[in-house]
């Protein structure tokens, strides 16, 4: 089967993250990272709007209160839900984050299925190789934020199998390509038996963000190999899409019955394809699943 893939209006990222669709509002968020921007496409009437964050954000979570929940540089933030045409609420910072290393932020993340929140941290500078990320948890009812894995690079891929029980990471620096499967504890929301579920050194591209389908099958971009791959549960290669550019960073299902595939891109520095950095739209003949609702 081959994937129709439209481009999403006329938005251009410097690292465009994290796409996330609403389903009462019919709208995909993403954040560009080091542009510091908040982005929302309204699927109806095609309308873009953007809000300047107050520090780089790695990825958001929505809220009951149709608010977000965002890591960002400092740590953790909750921002009440932005109109069209008015300005950002105020971002109240709920929990800060004391790096390991100068010169690191938050990266991807998702909420797990009982909504608490998961987020990596890295070194902005790659070439440093410096296994300094940690991946937190942050739980509404705990209060704090806690580093549950430790010697990551450059943290990834995080997702949750549709009953919960599986949790997906991998780490997308170069040195490592990695994707790895733990048990899930839904009840205490611990991670074990981590093993190897996708050795990406075998496949185009790096592992970048990543969603889960409703057959459970684990769908990765692979930044610099122009693609988006799809994995069985048991992490035998299903299918891979190709795209009109190199680097796609994080994928995320939505529309009304949740069968389209949202593709955000990266247009690293001197590029000058006019479609680096753009949002694609995939229709990959399989439903996603509706993401959870962070507990903030």
């Amino acid at each position: 089967m081959v994937a129709s893939i439209e481009r999403v209006g006329e938005m251009r990222c410097l690292v465009g993250e994290s796409p996330v669709w609403r389903p009462s509002e019919r709208a995909l968020y993403w954040t560009d990272i080091p542009a510091r921007t908040l982005w929302r496409w309204d699927m109806e009437s095609c309308r873009a709007d953007h809000w300047a964050l107050p520090e780089m954000a790695g990825c958001l979570a929505m809220t009951a209160s149709r608010g977000w929940l965002m890591a960002m540089e400092s740590g953790l933030f909750r921002i009440g839900g932005p109109r069209p045409g008015d300005p950002l609420p105020i971002a109240e910072r709920i929990v800060e984050t004391t790096h390991a290393q100068p010169g690191m932020r938050f990266n991807d993340g998702r909420c797990d299925r009982q909504g608490r929140f998961w987020a990596g941290t890295m070194v902005m500078d790659m070439a440093r190789a410096l296994p300094s990320g940690r991946l937190y948890r942050f739980d509404a009812l705990e209060g704090h934020a806690e580093a549950v894995i430790d010697d990551l690079i450059v943290p990834n891929g995080m997702a949750f199998a549709p009953d919960g029980k599986t949790m997906y990471l991998s780490d997308s620096h170069p040195s490592r390509q990695t994707i790895w499967a733990f048990d899930f504890d839904t009840n205490e929301g611990i991670p074990h038996n981590r093993r190897l579920f996708v050795d990406m050194n075998q496949y185009p591209g790096r592992p970048d963000g990543a969603a889960v389908d409703v057959d459970g099958c684990y769908w990765i971009c692979a930044n610099d190999g122009g693609q988006v791959h799809r994995f069985t549960p048991s992490g035998v290669l299903d299918r891979s899409i190709s795209l009109p550019v190199s680097k796609p960073a994080m994928c995320a299902f939505g529309g009304p019955a949740l069968e389209t595939l949202f593709v955000t891109t990266i247009c690293p520095d001197g590029n000058s394809d006019p479609l680096a950095g753009a949002i694609f739209a995939l229709n990959p003949g399989v439903q996603g699943i509706v993401e959870a609702l962070a507990r903030a």
